[in-house]
C-alpha cells in the first residue's frame, strides 16, 4: 500500500476505472472477474494499490477494451519504476511540485500560455527567486532555496542531449512585469530571446495591440503524452496546481491552446520584440 500515490499513479488509477465505469461494472462484479476482493479494485483504483501488467491486461480484457495502443501505455505506466531527480525534494516540497516535474519527465511534448510571468521552465534563478520572495506568508530562507533549487533542476528536459519539444505563448505583460529590479528583468528577457535560438524550443508573443482578445483565463501547461487521451493539463490555482486529464476538458484546452497560438507572433518576430524590449530597460 502507497501513502500517497503520485500524479501519474493516480492517473493510471483514474484510467483503470474509467475502463470499468464504460463496461458498466461495479468494483464488485470487477473483483469477482479478477478472483480478488472489492477492497482490491477500491486500492487499484484510488492508487494506493500498484496493478502488475498481466493483471491490468486481464483487467482490460475483462472490460472488453479493444484500444490497444491504450492498453499498451497503461501497461508503461504500470511497469514504470523511474525514481528521478525530483525524489530528492519528496517530504522536504509540497507535492505538486514532485508531481509537476515527473509529469514533464515522460511528457513527449511541452506547450505553454502565460500572462502574468515567465514561464517556470524558462526563468533565471533571479527570476524565480523574486517570484518565490513575494510570497505571503514569506517562505523561510531555506524553504525559498528549494523551490528555486527545484525549479532549475526541471530544465533538465530542455537541457538534456533529447530535450523535450517546448512551445511557450506569452503575453507582453508577462515580459513588461518586473518582478524584480531592472537589472534582472533585463537578464531574463535576454534568457528568454537566448533560449528561442533552440531548435526545440519556440516561444511567441501576444501583444498588447492586439485586437478582439479576450482570451486572458486560458493560461495553462499543456503535456502531451504518447496518446491524446492521456495528456494533461495543468493549471496554477489559489490553492495550488490542479491536473486535468478528463477528455472533454482536454478537447477544450487545445482548442484554446491553438487559439492564441494563432493570434501570437511568429517567433522570429516574437524574438525580435523580446530583444526590443530588453534593450528599452
Amino acid at each position: 500500500m502507497r501513502r500517497e500515490p503520485t500524479a501519474r499513479q493516480a492517473r493510471l488509477a483514474t484510467e483503470l476505472r474509467r475502463l470499468r465505469e464504460a463496461a458498466d461494472l461495479s468494483a464488485r462484479e470487477a473483483a469477482a472477474l479478477l478472483g480478488v476482493s472489492p477492497a482490491q479494485i477500491t486500492h487499484i483504483e484510488s492508487g494506493l494499490a500498484g496493478v502488475s501488467e498481466k493483471r491490468l491486461r486481464l483487467l482490460a480484457a475483462n472490460y472488453s477494451c479493444a484500444d490497444d495502443e491504450l492498453i499498451e501505455a497503461l501497461s508503461v505506466m504500470a511497469t514504470d519504476r523511474t525514481r528521478g531527480w525530483w525524489e530528492e525534494y519528496r517530504e522536504l516540497l509540497p507535492t505538486p511540485f514532485l508531481d509537476l516535474a515527473e509529469l514533464e519527465h515522460h511528457a513527449t511534448s511541452l506547450r505553454e500560455v502565460q500572462f502574468l510571468y515567465i514561464p517556470g521552465l524558462l526563468q533565471t534563478e533571479e527570476y524565480a527567486r523574486a517570484v518565490y520572495g513575494y510570497r505571503v506568508p514569506e517562505l523561510p530562507s531555506e524553504d525559498l532555496e528549494l523551490r528555486v533549487r527545484h525549479r532549475m533542476r526541471r530544465k533538465v528536459i530542455l537541457d538534456g542531449p533529447a530535450p523535450t519539444p517546448y512551445e511557450a505563448v506569452i503575453h507582453e505583460a508577462a515580459l513588461r512585469i518586473m518582478v524584480s529590479d531592472r537589472a534582472a528583468s533585463r537578464a531574463q528577457l535576454v534568457r528568454l530571446a537566448e533560449l528561442s535560438e533552440a531548435d526545440h524550443i519556440t516561444v511567441r508573443v501576444i501583444p498588447f495591440d492586439l485586437e478582439g482578445f479576450a482570451g486572458a483565463t486560458s493560461a495553462m501547461t499543456y503535456a502531451e503524452s504518447a496518446l491524446p487521451k492521456l495528456d494533461t493539463v495543468v493549471r496554477d490555482g489559489p490553492h495550488g496546481a490542479a491536473f486535468i486529464d478528463s477528455e472533454a476538458q482536454l478537447s477544450a484546452f487545445r482548442t484554446l491552446f491553438h487559439r492564441v497560438e494563432a493570434v501570437s507572433l511568429a517567433a522570429v518576430r516574437s524574438r525580435d520584440f523580446i530583444h526590443r524590449l530588453a534593450k528599452e530597460l
